[in-house]
């Protein structure tokens, strides 16, 4: 049963406003930091997928390669293009950087601890909608994009821009539905209250469907592969940030990547436990290892669990076509999602005794939630077989594949389906030598009439 309430868990009273400050220029070293070390290690282990070495170097095992590209950056010349909204064009990547850190000033990196003489909780604020603030940042983090892409007065850049303004507002909507089922489950939506909330059971357990989809949306709105659309090489050239350089382009840079933290950041707060060890490891001791300092190890640690999952996924998989990616959104995660939500709403009433007190297996479970699970199991298998026979007459209606195409038929080349084999096209020379064939016969028959 829940027991947190609506205002957060956190206390800030022995917090002053130069404490604040600290932790805020902690937080921001604390990304930067790992940016840099984040870009290394994707560069490093895509290389050892890829069977190739990756950056080694500039400075030991390649470590100081990314800050060198930094330099590089800031070095390089800054173009503007001549038709780009100047103020717009500016302002676009401030907008999509200064966001990405606005957003990890709710998570609590662990619970309190000594700092300068002061017994403080190691998160910069907290709210009681402080999850939603996350889902507010990121709807104005998108601005940035879009800003960039109509400001720089090209097309491929537009194009990229009103992609991601698309998908960022197709997947949060299955993000923000995701989490409900948190909130429910916490009753609260403050950050540390749902820390706290998850203290015997990670919500990663109870709320797996949220869990999975809160990871395929927030691979969707960090632009990352397979979802990265708006900066598709093979159709917008390099997408909104294409006229860009220089800083310009470091701040769009340095946003995808502050913004992966965030997302993981948050992912490791509702349904990993924030902060907390595992359960093994927090039963030593009398949770020893589960109070002060010890939090930010075990933080950071699920956090790069996150990131390496980032990773392997880039390394991994190709890009999705853009229909396909917006039929996952808006056909198959929004109304999972909807459905999963009224699941669990009625879960935690027939627990909470909202739908009736009578008990079953020996004063274990009540009989309502019983049911509800019982109906539940039977919506899923009807959906289930509903799902398999509409793909079985869809697969039987549809024409037979030829095994041999021609490939020019449309008048541009089309590769061959697994099984098919391609039809020899004809020789250029064929038709004219057996035209000139046929008339030189015809000129000789003349001439002997």
């Amino acid at each position: 049963m829940a027991t947190s309430t609506d205002n957060p868990a956190a206390n800030f009273s022995d917090t002053p406003w130069w404490l604040s400050l600290i932790k805020a220029l902690f937080l921001f070293v604390f990304l930067l930091v790992n940016t840099l070390i984040v870009i290394w290690f994707e560069r490093r282990v895509i290389g050892r997928m890829q069977e190739r070495p990756g950056p080694n170097r500039t400075g030991p095992f390649g470590l100081l390669q990314t800050l060198a590209d930094g330099v590089k950056l800031a070095l390089k010349e800054d173009i503007m293009p001549r038709k780009a909204d100047k103020l717009m064009f500016v302002l676009a990547p401030i907008i999509a950087g200064a966001m990405a850190f606005v957003s990890f000033a709710i998570i609590p990196l662990s619970g309190n601890v000594w700092m300068f003489g002061h017994y403080t909780p190691l998160q910069l604020t907290d709210a009681p909608v402080a999850v939603l603030l996350v889902l507010a940042v990121a709807g104005v983090g998108v601005y940035g994009i879009v800003l960039a892409g109509w400001s720089s007065g090209s097309t491929y850049p537009l194009l990229g821009g009103l992609r991601s303004s698309a998908q960022v507002i197709s997947y949060e909507i299955a993000m923000g539905l995701a989490l409900v089922a948190v909130f429910l489950y916490a009753g609260s939506m403050s950050t540390s209250q749902i820390v706290l909330a998850q203290k015997s059971l990670w919500y990663c357990i109870p709320a797996f469907f949220s869990f999975g989809v809160y990871i395929i949306t927030m691979v969707g709105e960090t632009n990352r592969l397979p979802f990265d659309l708006a900066e598709g090489e093979g159709e917008l050239t390099g997408g909104f940030h294409t006229e860009y350089s220089s800083l310009k382009f470091a701040m769009f840079f340095l946003g995808e990547y502050v913004n992966m933290f965030t997302v993981s950041a948050l992912a490791t707060t509702l349904f990993l436990g924030g902060w907390q060890a595992p359960p093994g490891i927090a039963a030593i001791d009398g949770g020893l290892f589960n109070h002060g300092w010890w939090g930010v190890l075990w933080f950071v640690i699920k956090l790069w669990l996150f990131m390496f999952f980032f990773v392997w996924l880039r390394g991994s998989l190709p890009r999705v076509r853009y229909d396909q990616f917006m039929r996952l959104g808006w056909k198959i995660l929004i109304p999972s999602t909807l459905v999963w939500v009224v699941a669990v709403a009625f879960l935690r009433a027939s627990n909470e005794g909202f739908l009736g007190h009578r008990q079953v297996f020996g004063g274990r479970m009540h009989l309502a939630t019983l049911i509800v699970i019982v109906i539940i199991v039977l919506l899923v298998l009807a959906a289930a077989w509903i799902y398999d026979y509409k793909a079985s007459a869809a697969e039987k209606a549809a024409p037979e594949t030829p095994t041999e195409i021609d490939p020019f038929a449309g008048g541009y080349p089309v590769p061959p389906l697994p099984g098919q084999t391609l039809r020899e096209p004809a020789p250029a020379l064929a038709a004219p030598a057996a035209y000139q064939t046929s008339e030189t016969d015809s000129e000789q028959e003349e001439s002997r009439g």
